[in-house]
């Protein structure tokens, strides 16, 4: 994947005076925009809006919140955006997968994530992983096969919406279904782990010799004169036939793995509605698996927000899947950065940074945050100024005691209630 930096992305150059007009009227004046002097608000001279150099004007279109940021944003951060959608595609016959790990994505240490694409029948072969994977289903159906430690297999058929969790080292395969295959993201627990360096059977087998493999599986030495001699990793096969007839044919007589390896997001009842969305939260509480991944699936409405907030046990790594956003992270010094999110794409925000997610769009917005924690914790600003004396915090402000007094003590995460 290309190394997106937030200069080079400036560099692809800012639309037409329109576009900074009208981006600038809405940036917002109120608070300390002149300190330092940053923001197209404090320009004097229109030429210093103006950038006459080489432009790619529909990269640009992408990203307004870089091309005129808010005046409230402050000096550089790390950039905490990139995209599955610039990210290569290995391609082969059976599907596809692309990837974005700690090499393309500087900031994101704690997870990487990769993209993946099955056709009807398409494998990914059996391999295992050193972390662990979470994954979720985002299009079609998926058969996934996984032993645990103790000798039991599970078996399953997810669709659209459910989860996976495989702990580290237990080996399981995937494979596309009907009517149209199946597309998901999975999620390790390490920023840099990649899908394309896994631990695979075709080439354990291809790289242990032939007299160790006759006496491992009490066949002739010849058995194995036509294994493949390159690794899979993506093949097509023949649709698999019903669930049941595989996990019969799979039984192992250690019986069936009791351990609950998926999940159903689409079964579970929000958290948290509000009149502006919702969350559904899945840790260790309700998936408990997953041991090393949280997840909350936020849904926020046209117009809505989710609400000024951070994480105080783990970074939060985004993922995109419908609509459009806008974020702004701050850090000490202070700092803080504005950009843009459409679907696909990917976001990050350090441990305990405070931010918000804003629906830009006209349309439902839906994205992950994923944080590599086994349960979900959050700090909300409206609760923890509320739950605080209210002279305390009106002398911070300099805001009337009594609307302090108003603030909801509750956590609405999403707004408005």
């Amino acid at each position: 994947m290309q190394d997106l930096s937030r200069r080079r992305i400036l560099a692809a150059g800012a639309v037409g005076g329109a576009f900074v007009a009208s981006a600038a009227a809405s940036a917002g004046t109120f608070g300390n925009p002149d300190h330092p002097l940053e923001g197209s608000v404090n320009a004097k001279t229109p030429s210093s809006l103006t950038n006459p150099g080489p432009q790619n004007p529909k990269l640009a279109n992408e990203f307004p919140s870089f091309q005129d940021p808010p005046s409230t944003d402050v000096d550089g951060m790390p950039l905490f955006w990139s995209s599955f959608n610039n990210a290569h595609k290995r391609i082969q016959n059976g599907g596809w997968a692309r990837e974005v790990t700690q090499a393309d994505f500087a900031i994101s240490d704690s997870v990487s994530g990769v993209n993946m694409r099955l056709s009807v029948g398409g494998v990914r072969e059996l391999h295992w992983h050193q972390q662990a994977e979470w994954a979720v289903m985002v299009s079609g159906t998926c058969r996934i096969t996984v032993i645990d430690g103790d000798g039991r297999p599970s078996i399953r058929d997810v669709k659209q919406g459910d989860l996976w969790y495989f702990p580290p080292g237990l080996p399981h395969s995937l494979q596309g279904l009907g009517p149209d295959g199946a597309e998901f993201v999975l999620v390790f627990d390490n920023g840099h782990s990649s899908e394309f360096n896994t631990l695979m059977l075709t080439d354990w087998v291809a790289h242990t010799p032939p007299d160790v493999l006759a006496q491992n599986f009490n066949v002739p030495a010849d058995a194995f004169k036509n294994i493949p001699l390159d690794a899979l990793w993506i093949f097509q096969a023949e649709e698999p036939g019903l669930l049941a007839a595989a996990q019969k044919a799979a039984a192992s007589p250690q019986g069936e793995s009791d351990i609950q390896f998926t999940f159903s997001m689409n079964d579970m009842a929000p958290t948290k509605t509000t009149k502006g969305g919702s969350v559904k939260v899945i840790d260790s509480r309700n998936f408990p698996i997953s041991t090393t991944i949280a997840a909350a699936l936020v849904t926020i409405q046209p117009g809505g927000l989710r609400e000024l907030h951070w994480h105080p046990n783990a970074d939060e790594w985004q993922y995109y899947i419908k609509g459009s956003a806008r974020m702004t992270v701050f850090n000490t010094g202070p700092k803080a950065q504005t950009a843009d999110f459409r679907a696909g794409d990917l976001g990050y925000v350090q441990k305990s940074l405070g931010h918000y997610v804003q629906n830009t769009g006209t349309t439902d917005l839906v994205f992950l945050e994923i944080f590599k924690a086994d349960r979900f914790a959050e700090v909300a600003l409206t609760q923890w100024l509320a739950c605080t004396p209210p002279e305390l915090v009106a002398r911070h402000l300099n805001l009337d005691p009594k609307l302090i007094t108003q603030m909801s003590k509750g956590r609405p995460d999403i707004l408005p209630v």
